[in-house]
């Protein structure tokens, strides 16, 4: 009985994540902003995920059910090593738009849940955004200064189309490792893949920056821009995320 007490005691002790959730938290005065969380005991590091398009996570029946790229790769993200956040709409939008998402607005959203996740779980904290949400990525490492977050990941970045777009902005500003990954069979007209390595070159001041281009997947099907096409590095899911993990845990140029 003794034995039994004392193995019981060592497994209670033992750090248990509690289930992967919705958490919503006040951003700026009156508005609120939700992400799914997955905590993992052996995280080393913790990312928020930034989807693109409208920006929502197309919660049903109490799971992120959207076809986006990051959302639908969370687990690939939780397997590698991170507590995973999937950053959803702030209560007063219906649609992150790239103007939006250029905005103080949002840089005080995310910095916020930045904060709340680096002072909560003591983990550092990257910025992983995909298509429009390089553009929320990109404004907040601008917006931040080193200690804030670890790093950023453009994944698919906006390179065209309507103003803001990545390229575009004071990219010289951003003072954390950068990896900008891009599928060569992307056909957005927005999201050119030979448009992308223009944000390596204009990262001035990152300690580290690189640009991967990927290439593979299948299964394409859709609109060129949406999420199940290469845009969204369908057939290929695994290797991006291995590839965009593997990069964060040791960030280098060559």
């Amino acid at each position: 009985m003794l034995r039994l007490a004392i193995a019981l005691l060592a497994l209670a002790s033992l750090p248990v994540a509690a289930a992967d959730r919705l958490v919503s938290v006040e951003t700026r005065p009156g508005v609120r902003v939700a992400y799914w969380w997955m905590e993992r005991p052996d995280a080393t590091a913790t990312v928020m995920l930034l989807p693109g398009g409208e920006g929502g996570i197309g919660m049903k029946e109490g799971v992120p059910t959207s076809q986006n790229f990051l959302v639908r790769s969370r687990d690939l993200f939780a397997v590698a090593g991170y507590n995973v956040a999937i950053v959803g709409k702030p209560s007063d939008r219906t649609d992150l738009d790239p103007g939006f998402r250029a905005s103080s607005d949002h840089v005080a959203d995310l910095r916020r849940i930045a904060e709340k996740l680096r002072k909560d779980f003591g983990k550092p904290v990257w910025l992983v955004g995909t298509s429009l949400g390089t553009i929320s990525a990109t404004a907040t490492a601008i917006a931040m200064d080193p200690g804030e977050i670890a790093g950023i990941v453009l994944s698919s970045s906006r390179t065209g189309g309507n103003y803001p777009t990545v390229p575009g902005l004071a990219l010289s500003k951003i003072r954390v490792p950068v990896l900008v990954v891009h599928h060569r069979d992307d056909a957005c007209p927005s999201c050119n893949p030979r448009e992308a390595p223009r944000i390596v070159e204009a990262l001035t001041n990152a300690p580290v920056k690189k640009f991967i281009l990927l290439t593979g997947g299948g299964g394409a099907s859709g609109p060129p821009c949406e999420a199940l096409h290469y845009h969204g590095y369908i057939g290929m899911e695994r290797e991006a995320v291995e590839t965009i993990t593997a990069w964060m845990k040791d960030p280098k140029e060559r």
